[in-house]
């Protein structure tokens, strides 16, 4: 099984990069006031939303474990107060790999599914256009808070809510919300450095992933700030456009399968050239229609694949 060795490009993009494989003494954590007391850090891998107050620091996502000195200063360079909670998106090493260092400090929570793949470890991957390897991990990275639809964390005058979304890029994702403060982080549910990762073996779906954008959308006021998994802070249009490109280019391989189009003619006929835009270092326009196409046909297990 071949690693992802995607490094992260002018710190609006990162994705999936073992930690053993990249120098991070170089890596500088950019903090940004977001809205009200909530507060993004970005580095190395997903972004890092922060609320802080009286109360003290709940963190969503941790970033790399190597990266874990760098994120306690630069929260220190906002507060002294001490992190009491950390939330966990989803499972990928870029957005939980401090785990069991910030564990230290407070308790993680997480969906049910977050700590089970984490547990059990295994490959992630959309069957053909990308794959990492998801090796199991120690109980100290182990969420010890679990959910199943969602929790709630009454801190800093918010009433911070997780809320599970089944089977989007993971089937273990969580959109945090910070209804005082007017912002969502949205997880790997919505990126800005163009197609999406979906994680078809870690029971993800296209189909799941505009399932969850079509239900919080119509609940975010129109000036919400919005933290995406990766890349800068967002507003709800850019949202709505993430939105739209997936329902339209979804649409498009949907009517070749229904044709009798195999994956290979749709390639020659450059079935995704008027999104062309949306093509990236990490996922072109190519791997997406992989992805599409494994998708709709059911050409993913949607079972944890166990690591050997």
């Amino acid at each position: 099984m071949r690693k992802l060795l995607i490094l992260s490009v002018a710190l609006t993009f990162s994705s999936w990069v073992s930690a053993q494989d990249q120098d991070f003494s170089k890596v500088q954590m950019k903090v940004s006031k977001v809205s009200g007391n909530v507060y993004m850090l970005a580095g190395a891998g997903g972004n890092i939303g922060a609320s802080i107050g009286d109360d003290g620091i709940v963190i969503v996502d941790d970033q790399y474990a190597p990266l874990a000195d760098k994120i306690r200063a630069a929260l220190k360079g906002i507060t002294d107060k001490p992190i009491r909670f950390v939330i966990n998106t989803h499972y990928h090493e870029d957005h939980v790999g401090g785990n069991a260092n910030f564990q230290k400090d407070a308790p993680i929570i997480a969906h049910d599914n977050v700590r089970k793949r984490l547990e059990e470890g295994g490959v992630a991957g959309n069957n053909g256009a990308v794959h990492f390897d998801a090796k199991p991990q120690p109980k100290e990275a182990l969420p010890i808070l679990t959910f199943d639809h969602d929790v709630t964390v009454h801190l800093n005058g918010e009433d911070i809510r997780a809320l599970h979304f089944p089977s989007g890029h993971t089937d273990g994702d969580s959109v945090i919300f910070f209804p005082k403060s007017n912002v969502v982080h949205m997880g790997d549910d919505f990126v800005t450095y163009g197609f999406p990762f979906i994680d078809l073996s870690g029971g993800g779906s296209v189909e799941g992933m505009i399932a969850a954008l079509e239900q919080i959308v119509p609940q975010l006021p129109a000036d919400v700030k919005v933290i995406p998994g990766h890349g800068p802070i967002s507003n709800l249009d850019d949202v709505r456009r993430f939105l739209a490109m997936l329902k339209d280019t979804k649409a498009v391989v949907e009517k070749g399968i229904q044709q009798g189009k195999t994956m290979d003619q749709m390639k020659q006929e450059n079935v995704l050239a008027p999104w062309q835009k949306w093509s990236g270092d990490f996922i072109s326009s190519e791997q997406w229609l992989v992805t599409l196409y494994n998708d709709l046909t059911g050409k993913k297990t949607g079972e944890f694949i166990k690591h050997n």
